[in-house]
């Protein structure tokens, strides 16, 4: 039994909104999506035929009947949007990186709190199977006390993108903001706030101004140490997850399905949706009580970032903690935004 729904607008309609917004929202009885800002192309409405495409921000923040507002736009962007909104009275989902800066963080939480609007930040990727997996596997403690955690995100893209936001040198872009934000969020979320961390950076492309290879060191102290990577010129990617403990060894590729479903159009709704491929399982290696080593393979729980969106309506509904949390978020982006030590 649901609650009244939460009514929603979407500040664009670009990827973000198309894939990971607007599916959620839609055809889910928590929510009434009803508006979205589109400047030039107008496409929401072969989706989504009874929504409003408005023009502008603006015209959207004036709808009074609005209670939520996503702010999916360039990253450079998200404080003066986000300001905006909550002085229009409106609810916030940011999509990460939540700001470029810390301070800028620490105001929009105080805003919020003074106007009595939750402010959340969407980090969907903790609701991914993969992840989910590396989870289940920690939690079951398989592999004894943790020594290092390995996380990489790899891609080979050795163009220069045409989106500023990520290829410019201005707040909150490059690739350290992009997918180092999730990176980071899963490593705070599974482990809490590190003693020490270290952030190295290097320019590889031809012509880039940003950082194309980004390395975090996450250090907690005597026992467990992550390291945090990712790079936009890796040819043959290897696992995105490496646990090492001290009876085992647990190694997971980047596997979730669901932004690859929603791209070829598959409804959150369906069956099959966030189920991970046959063949796609992790392998587990550890040592029995009998002190033989053992292989196996470790399925992935079905996910579905749906579980984000209702943790969003139970934020707002039933003022329920929302998971992703303000001192998480605002260690992230200490994180992020200490400079390179390479370049010290």
């Amino acid at each position: 039994m649901t609650g009244k729904p939460i009514k929603t607008g979407l500040l664009s309609f670009g990827m973000s909104g198309k894939i990971f917004h607007a599916p959620f929202i839609a055809d889910n009885p928590l929510f009434d999506f009803v508006a979205v800002v589109e400047r030039s192309k107008k496409e929401a409405n072969k989706y989504y035929p009874a929504i409003i495409s408005y023009n502008s921000v603006e015209e959207l923040l004036d709808n009074p009947e609005i209670e939520l507002v996503i702010i999916n736009t360039p990253n450079d962007t998200h404080f003066e949007l986000s300001v905006k909104a909550l002085e229009s009275g409106k609810h916030l989902l940011v999509e990460k990186p939540f700001v470029p800066t810390s301070k800028e963080a620490k105001e929009l939480f105080a805003l919020g709190k003074s106007l009595n609007k939750k402010v959340m930040v969407y980090q969907n990727r903790r609701w991914n199977s993969d992840f989910l997996s590396v989870k289940n596997v920690i939690e079951s403690n398989r592999i004894g006390n943790l020594i290092e955690m390995h996380i990489r995100f790899d891609r080979y893209r050795p163009e220069i993108g045409p989106k500023a936001f990520k290829e410019a040198p201005i707040p909150g872009s490059g690739i350290a903001y992009d997918l180092g934000s999730h990176m980071i969020d899963q490593a705070i979320y599974l482990f809490g706030i590190p003693q020490k961390t270290l952030k190295i950076g290097t320019k590889n492309r031809k012509d880039t101004q940003i950082e194309d290879y980004v390395s975090f060191v996450l250090s907690y102290g005597e026992g467990l140490q992550v390291f945090v990577t990712i790079s936009n010129l890796v040819v043959d990617n290897g696992a995105a997850y490496v646990l090492r403990g001290t009876e085992g060894t647990f190694k997971k590729l980047r596997s979730d399905v669901q932004e690859d479903q929603l791209i070829e159009g598959l409804k959150p709704g369906n069956p099959r949706f966030g189920i991970e491929p046959e063949g796609d399982q992790g392998v587990l290696t550890y040592i029995n009580t009998f002190q033989e080593k053992v292989v196996s393979r470790v399925a992935s729980p079905t996910a579905s970032i749906i579980g984000l969106f209702e943790e969003v309506y139970h934020t707002i509904r039933s003022d329920k903690a929302f998971p992703v949390t303000e001192e998480q978020i605002l260690t992230q982006l200490e994180i992020l935004e200490q400079p390179y030590w390479n370049q010290e």
